[in-house]
């Protein structure tokens, strides 16, 4: 058996986080909170904050955060088993027996460390010997100091094929293959995987060497400037971050982290004095990774070249990032000037530079709308059509409801104001006055088509969807001007649900026909579907109070709207269980909970209906009486 991400929130539930800190630091009350100087920082002023009912702790200071597990490991310094074990002893719970497997797996893991920690001192050595003069004349030219190469622990790998066997020898062929360091061929023969090359050591959140990148000192066709290992008992590259270990602390202390695109942008960095940076491993940053960075900071900073791959690579992780935006968690993008990597700005500019582009990010908003209104020429109405498409499809991955209503919004608006620019105003006509064929009459309002309108007077007779639909579809005829108001969210309904997407297409095409200061009901005269009267809804009643109506016909649109999109957002949680089970657990437990509270709001509103109809007809009866 082994210690479940079910088990540990058991756990957390059982001890309070408040009592435990209270043994070690003083933390005062403050509402349903509780509040204190910070135990990983120096400050006067409180910036600590202890919440029991969310179980985290958060200091707005230097970004500290975590639950009552982290801070047995981070505070009290404590293993993770040591740290369970005595939580579980407070709570009454029986700590899991260890799985062997797993246990095995830890013990490889162990012993595995030993071979990437003895190579690391090789290369170092090797770097520093006859054989690596090279390697550290090419260092020194690129102008990096002796102390940034002791601190960041360059070496050099020489160019024999069976050196780091013969220096490793208490370590057996299985192993070196196993951490990556030799590589295995199909006849069985092995040889040594890094060789001609810089090399770097790639450490895990507490500074253990698990891998390696190596660059070539000099171009050669056919052969990758950088080499990493590959995946290992050690070393998963989408579920590391190169430097984490320096960069967390320092972050702490600056509440930002930089992400740029390769190790070697780190170390410049690093010797401009900026701490705080670290960089994926080959590959475009991962759901994991990102989700690493947001636990340092709210708003990561992803520095990219300023050329179309820069651009290229921004968006990638966008994409990654949209489907995981909560309140206060986003991402901050700096573009470097064309061709320039963080080193050769600084080397020109001066670290000011890079500081100053630092302190200014782009917006992941402002971003996605850059990078698609520059992607395509938008000289004709389809290509603007196309624009509007792609900004929407990026907005449809958003989960969180309010952040993705939020971005349409805004997108929309930025589009509109894109697409229909003010028109210059009509010059006034001198000629002779000429009567059209309506004797001077204003022009006939423009019509709905045939089509929508059948579609329509389907919908409000129930024949396409529920009760509620149709009441909604009728609400809308009878009070045009709120259409726009809940284009988003019918919009997003209509791609949740296929069997509306008619209807809603119809009542977009009709309200584009309606003045903007429309507030009458739709009438047949105009040759629109005229609405029912159905007392059993209040925005279908005749007489009821415009702003009443108004108010119900909003609930019931979001109520209906926000059930299968919640639905949506689940099934796509589900199916991402396999890669990140923890995180899909922790998901579908949240979206369970608000779709009962709809179905709670659902009920209530329909007793709210049922209810206001038995008044109505016992006051008809009275007065019929």
């Amino acid at each position: 058996m082994t210690i479940t991400p079910q088990w540990k929130d058991e756990l957390r539930a059982r001890v309070t986080l408040s009592t435990v800190i209270l043994r070690t630091d003083k933390i005062t009350k403050a509402g349903r909170e509780w509040k204190g100087c910070c135990p990983f920082h120096d400050e006067k002023t409180p910036s600590f904050y202890v919440n029991d009912q969310k179980q985290f702790y958060h200091c707005f200071g230097c970004g500290a955060h975590g639950d009552v597990i982290s801070w047995m490991t981070e505070q009290r310094g404590l293993s993770f088993i040591d740290a369970v074990k005595e939580l579980a002893a407070e709570a009454g719970m029986e700590v899991p027996a260890p799985d062997p497997i797993a246990a095995k797996k830890a013990e490889k893991r162990a012993s595995l460390i030993d071979v990437t920690t003895e190579a690391q001192d090789w290369f170092v050595h090797q770097l520093y010997d006859y054989q690596g003069r090279e390697a550290l004349a090419y260092l020194e030219r690129r102008g990096l100091k002796p102390e940034i190469l002791k601190e960041f622990g360059f070496g050099y790998a020489p160019e024999s094929k069976q050196a780091l066997k013969r220096a490793l020898t208490r370590f057996d062929e299985e192993m070196l293959v196993d951490t990556g360091m030799r590589i295995r061929t199909d006849d069985g023969n092995t040889y040594d995987r890094f060789r001609e090359r810089v090399m770097l050591p790639i450490q895990d959140a507490r500074g253990r060497v698990i891998a390696f990148g190596g660059r070539i000192l000099d171009k050669r066709e056919g052969v990758a400037k950088y080499l990493n290992s590959p995946d290992t008992p050690l070393f998963d590259k989408g579920r590391t971050l190169y430097n984490l270990h320096r960069a967390a602390p320092a972050s702490r202390q600056s509440g930002r982290v930089i992400v740029v695109e390769g190790y070697m942008d780190v170390v410049a960095l690093a010797q401009a004095g900026f701490e705080d940076a670290v960089a994926p491993l080959g590959t475009a940053l991962t759901e994991m990774q990102l989700e690493m960075l947001w636990r340092m900071v709210e708003v990561p900073i992803l520095c990219f070249d300023g050329d179309a791959a820069g651009q290229k690579a921004a968006m990638r992780a966008i994409s990654r990032a949209l489907p995981m935006l909560a309140p206060m968690r986003s991402l901050g993008i700096v573009q470097l000037p064309t061709g320039k990597d963080p080193d050769d700005l600084i080397n020109e500019q001066g670290a000011g530079a890079m500081e100053t582009l630092l302190s200014q990010p782009k917006s992941l908003l402002d971003m996605l709308w850059d990078y698609e209104l520059s992607s395509q020429p938008l000289s004709s109405p389809e290509s603007k059509a196309g624009l509007k498409a792609r900004l929407m499809e990026h907005v449809d991955t958003i989960q969180d409801r309010d952040i993705q209503s939020l971005y349409r919004r805004e997108l929309l608006d930025r589009f509109s104001a894109f697409a229909y620019p003010p028109r210059a105003p009509k010059q006034p006509y001198n000629g002779p006055a000429k009567r059209g064929p309506w004797n001077g009459k204003p022009a006939a309002p423009r019509t709905l088509s045939s089509g929508a309108r059948s579609t329509l007077q389907k919908a409000m007779a129930g024949g396409q969807r529920s009760d509620l639909f149709g009441a909604i579809i009728a609400g809308l005829l009878r009070h045009p001007n709120e259409i726009a108001r809940h284009s988003e969210t019918l919009i997003a309904l209509a791609k949740h649900d296929a069997k509306a997407a008619p209807a809603i297409e119809s009542l977009i095409e009709l309200s584009e026909t309606l003045d903007s200061d429309a507030t009458n009901a739709i009438s047949g005269e105009l040759g629109y579907p005229a609405p029912p009267v159905d007392n059993r809804y209040t925005f279908l009643r005749e007489g009821t109070p415009p702003g009443e109506a108004r108010e119900e016909l909003a609930e019931a649109v979001s109520l209906l709207a926000h059930k299968p999109a919640l639905e949506a957002a689940m099934a796509a949680t589900i199916a991402r269980f396999d890669d990140d089970p923890e995180g899909s657990f922790a998901e579908q437990a949240r979206l369970r909970q608000q779709l009962i509270t709809v179905e709670e709001r659902l009920k209530a509103f329909g007793r709210k209906r049922a209810a206001t109809n038995a008044v109505r007809d016992e006051n008809s009866v009275s007065s019929d009486g």
